[in-house]
């Protein structure tokens, strides 16, 4: 009862955060792990149990949905969806122990794009467009990292989307979502078929991700200081990161 407690509390805080400004992988993954899942199979739940609010952010921005000359849709959809399955694959072939290790240095890594992301994102947009063949390996290189753990996929995707050539911010953030959507499907399908997905707590979370999400998306338009908001996720994801590393100590 207390794990599901711990799991339940993490999804809607999770929820609400991904509803308002994202990083709810900086409370659902270690919730996860704290209560006994396997690494792998921590971030294999984590990634299915995100998906509906992934589902939800794709429905808020139908309207905006169109892709550029530089990348034709059906190549973006192909390249995401393979590097989704690479990158599940990479984690079905990576021990627990191994991918324990590596998790703060990926949490690390996720609070700096969210820390960081706006302005990188702006620096992108003064430099080069990348051609087709950059562009492509890019989307790939990121998919991949996406199948492999989610943590601060968005902003890898709003990056390179305007390397592509994108400058409309809603179109990219319609089109980072669908991504979103398909990697992380095609993802959470191999773990299904790999056996990896802790069932116990899937449900659960994925429940209370959607209601935090919905609780977060009311309150939303409330919040007036966002960097505020902004702030504390980055702390969010500090500690979380050094509670990971005092752990393996």
């Amino acid at each position: 009862m207390f794990d599901l407690i711990v799991v339940i509390v993490a999804g809607l805080l999770g929820g609400a955060l991904n509803a308002v400004a994202g990083g709810g992988t900086f409370l659902t993954l270690p919730a996860l792990i704290f209560v006994g899942v396997p690494a792998v199979s921590a971030n294999a739940t984590a990634t299915l149990s995100a998906l509906p609010g992934y589902l939800g952010s794709v429905w808020a921005y139908r309207h905006d949905l169109h892709t550029t000359q530089n990348m034709p849709a059906g190549r973006m959809i192909a390249l995401s969806a393979l590097g989704g399955v690479l990158g599940a694959l990479l984690l079905l072939v990576t021990p627990n122990d191994t991918f324990l290790v590596a998790v703060p240095a990926l949490m690390a890594l996720a609070t700096l794009l969210f820390a960081g992301g706006p302005r990188l994102i702006k620096r992108l947009f003064s430099r080069t467009m990348l051609g087709p063949m950059g562009a492509a390996l890019a989307l790939l290189l990121v998919s991949i990292y996406g199948g492999y753990f989610n943590g601060g996929l968005g902003i890898m995707l709003l990056a390179v989307l305007g390397l592509i050539g994108f400058t409309d911010l809603h179109a990219m953030n319609g089109l980072k979502n669908a991504l979103s959507v398909l990697l992380s499907l095609v993802s959470a399908v191999t773990y299904i078929v790999a056996g990896v997905i802790d069932w116990r707590f899937a449900a659960v979370l994925a429940l209370a991700m959607i209601a935090g999400g919905l609780f977060g998306a009311h309150f939303a338009r409330r919040i007036k200081n966002t960097e505020r908001l902004k702030l504390f996720i980055v702390a969010v994801g500090v500690v979380m990161t050094v509670i990971f590393v005092i752990r393996l100590l």
